[in-house]
């Protein structure tokens, strides 16, 4: 099931998530303990697992906060009847290489297509093998994952989420032809001020990027533009030359795009020297 706030579904959520956006309480964990557990208890669901992300692009920052945060949401979960777990994922750079409404969707289309980036992957199959772990479908979750990834390669979760936007009223013809979903008519590319390897990407200054092109709201109310954000062309480990782009600004809001571009660039820092891989998968709650 895919569901958000509405007006039949934990109506205030919404309402209470737009003025947060406002008025700086978004990190607030009795706030997003409220908001996240609405959502999820009103969806009808038995077994549920949250991925509570930690890092320069999270609500926590810190790995012990986002704990903290986990911990707090499958208590309250599992005392309310339902079966809840956690995984706390890294959120220091971005996932995946998109960061926008449409084209997240787009990449969401090439994972469940057996493509994508493999950060995405990864969690999202980590994701998926615990909750069949946690419905009682498979005993480890090892065997969820192979079941997962033979699903994917089948070809059987693509038919099931093409299944699930036709019963939601969604045009299927969208995500069968992404070019179909909205589009931004300016393109702006960020180059590199020099040649190296991407050390660190700050995820925080991207999201900030994101709704200043249109992606989200700057004030309560404001329209969010579908096709504005970001495209990441180089990540963490990703050997980069000066003069050739980082990524792409999605511009829904021209008067923004300079400032957008400025915080894009400052979300990297470029060394001489390639990184050591990061663990994506921090801890689990159950």
């Amino acid at each position: 099931m895919v569901a958000d706030h509405t007006a039949d579904v934990v109506p205030a959520d919404r309402l209470l998530y737009e003025l947060r956006d406002v008025t700086a309480t978004v990190p607030s964990m009795p706030l997003i303990a409220g908001s996240v557990l609405s959502k999820k208890l009103a969806g009808g669901a038995d077994a549920i697992v949250l991925d509570v992300k930690s890092g320069d692009g999270a609500f926590m920052r810190e790995e012990e906060q986002a704990r903290q945060l986990a911990e707090t949401l499958v208590r309250v979960g599992n005392k309310l009847g339902k079966k809840f777990s956690a995984l706390v994922t890294a959120m220091d750079e971005p996932l995946g290489t998109m960061a926008g409404n449409a084209l997240e969707v787009k990449q969401a289309i090439e994972v469940l297509r057996g493509e994508g980036p493999a950060d995405l992957r990864e969690v999202t199959l980590a994701l998926g093998a615990e909750l069949l772990v946690l419905s009682g479908e498979e005993a480890t979750a090892e065997a969820g994952r192979t079941r997962l990834e033979h699903l994917i390669g089948s070809g059987k979760a693509w038919a099931r989420f093409r299944d699930l936007v036709s019963a939601q009223g969604g045009d299927v013809r969208a995500i069968e032809e992404p070019d179909r979903l909205p589009t931004a008519r300016q393109v702006v590319e960020v180059p590199s001020p020099t040649s190296g390897y991407v050390e660190t990407l700050r995820a925080h200054p991207i999201g900030v990027a994101c709704g200043l092109l249109g992606a989200g709201r700057e004030v309560k109310g404001q329209a969010v533009d579908p096709a504005a954000g970001v495209e990441l062309l180089a990540k963490v480990g990703d050997e980069v030359t000066q003069g050739e782009p980082l990524a792409r600004l999605h511009v829904g809001r021209p008067d923004r795009a300079d400032e957008a571009a400025k915080l894009v660039r400052g979300a990297y820092t470029v060394s001489r020297t390639r990184p050591r891989p990061k663990p994506l998968i921090l801890g689990e709650v159950r």
